[in-house]
């Protein structure tokens, strides 16, 4: 079943081409040092606020920027639109070249919209922490910083469309597929979000068009856009042809047909049409098809490399997020079904869910993918220490799954106490120990994400201090300058 369609052999076609000089170095560096600032500051804050559930005063109680309801929108936006798309779109400016054989268009403009985006997302966190909110979930941006979000987003994916039709070779990669879906279907989506779901839609129909919104987000925004991070960094990370090149195309096309139904069954139980609900339910089983066929492409790529994911970090990280998005995405198939929904339904399975998707995949396969470009942007092929890259892997493994494991079993409690008629109230001291444990977890994960931007900037002092030093004199010192420079 094995096809040779791979990033390293669509690189062997362009003979002749040195592919490293088409990436704009800078403008990717940018892009992924903005994503690192909120990989360090927006994750924090989820753990901050997650200690208010066993100690609610300890950031006082008469400062309204340091309350639960406006933290947790500065989290949930920051994690998405600052660590994760900074990340993600500064990947997009080091493969798209590299798959296409050419420049991207308009390059001159990739650093000065990153500092468009950034600060815009910097002004709305602002904005939120003071109370100007849309009240819509992972859509609360306020217009000031929506309508800078969508230009930047509406620019790049000009410059990736026309980079795309300017290709050297026919055949699309499948990255590119994905990259190409992300980008316009987000642009649409993010007027739907900013420009006329907060004003024009009200009462029933705005609880239906949002469920689509926050979906088409997680499912046609971060979901696709993890796929061209793990498509295009895990054969090249482990030196092996994609798998099935026609397999991930049933995957893409599945994803399309189904994910944009599936985002009401947020709302089952409420006055949305059933027949609405009934479709939500059956779209996101058929979800399966999708998540399956990427899976088994995943897997099916590192056939026969297991043995070298000892010292491998990137394909590390990559693997490890699609074992938690085989995890995630059960359980959002799953709690779609009226059945499960009753006892699951409000409690934190749902945020268990939410956690193992969007971090543990999305967020961790774009730090896979930046641990494997950024040593190379920086004229290394590893990381300045192999020792701290694998600390920081592991102690965001352990505490991503400490983290689900924790949030889904204490869910499952709140939601048959409930269940069984226990009030409210009362639900709330047994849970106290899954919260504990959940705080514990995300501190954890933080940890590992410092130590790992430690990592990556003295990658790059490093290199910068070789770049700097003066070649020895001779023909050793010949060698050396010839190897640091390559």
């Amino acid at each position: 079943m094995t096809e040779v369609h791979s990033a390293d052999a669509l690189h062997g076609r362009f003979a002749g081409i040195d592919l490293d000089e088409l990436v704009d170095a800078p403008v990717v560096r940018t892009w992924l040092l903005w994503g690192m600032v909120w990989l360090m500051l927006t994750p924090s804050v989820g753990a901050a606020i997650s200690t208010l559930f066993n100690f609610p005063d300890y950031l006082g109680t008469s400062n309204l920027q340091l309350t639960f309801g406006r933290l947790r929108p500065i989290h949930v936006n920051g994690v998405i639109l600052g660590a994760f798309s900074s990340l993600f779109i500064g990947l997009c400016y080091y493969l798209v070249p590299r798959l296409c054989g050419v420049r991207v268009v308009y390059n001159d403009w990739g650093v000065a919209i990153a500092w468009v985006w950034n600060v815009a997302v910097a002004v709305g966190l602002l904005g939120i922490a003071f109370g100007d909110n849309h009240g819509l979930e992972a859509g609360e941006m306020p217009i000031y910083a929506g309508i800078p979000l969508f230009i930047v987003c509406a620019i790049a994916t000009l410059q990736f469309l026309v980079t795309i039709s300017r290709r050297l070779e026919a055949p699309l990669y499948v990255a590119l597929w994905y990259l190409i879906g992300a980008f316009v279907w987000t642009t649409m989506n993010l007027v739907l979000g900013s420009f006329i779901l907060p004003y024009n839609i009200t009462g029933m129909h705005s609880a239906g068009f949002h469920g689509l919104y926050i979906h088409y987000i997680v499912g046609l925004w971060l979901t696709p856009a993890g796929y061209v991070i793990i498509y295009y960094f895990l054969p090249v990370s482990v030196r092996n042809p994609l798998y099935a090149h026609k397999l991930s195309l049933v995957g893409f096309w599945s994803l399309a047909l189904f994910y944009p139904f599936v985002g009401i069954h947020h709302y089952l139980y409420s006055p949305i049409a059933d027949w609405a609900e009934t479709i939500a339910i059956v779209t996101s089983m058929m979800l399966i098809i999708p998540v399956w066929t990427v899976l088994v492409n995943f897997f099916g790529t590192v056939k026969g490399k297991w043995d070298s994911f000892g010292r491998n970090l990137p394909a590390k990280f990559l693997m490890m997020g699609a074992i938690m998005y085989l995890a995630g995405c059960f359980q959002g198939s799953v709690e779609a079904l009226r059945i499960i929904q009753q006892p699951t339904h409000f409690t934190d399975f749902v945020i268990s869910h939410s956690h193992l998707t969007v971090f543990g995949t999305f967020v961790v396969w774009a730090i896979g993918g930046s641990v494997y470009a950024w040593p190379r942007l920086c004229g290394r092929t590893e990381l300045w220490s192999w020792t701290l890259g694998n600390w920081s892997f592991w102690l965001i493994t352990v505490g991503i799954s400490i983290m689900g494991l924790g949030l889904t079993a204490g869910g499952l409690v709140q939601g048959f106490q409930w269940m069984v008629g226990v009030e409210w109230v009362d639900s709330i001291l047994p849970m106290r120990p899954y919260w504990f444990v959940r705080t514990l977890a995300g501190i954890t994960m933080d940890i590992g994400m410092t130590l790992l931007v430690v990592n990556f900037t003295m990658t790059a002092m490093s290199r910068a201090r070789e770049v700097a030093r003066p070649a020895p004199s001779g023909p050793r010192g010949a060698v050396l300058a010839g190897g640091a420079a390559e």
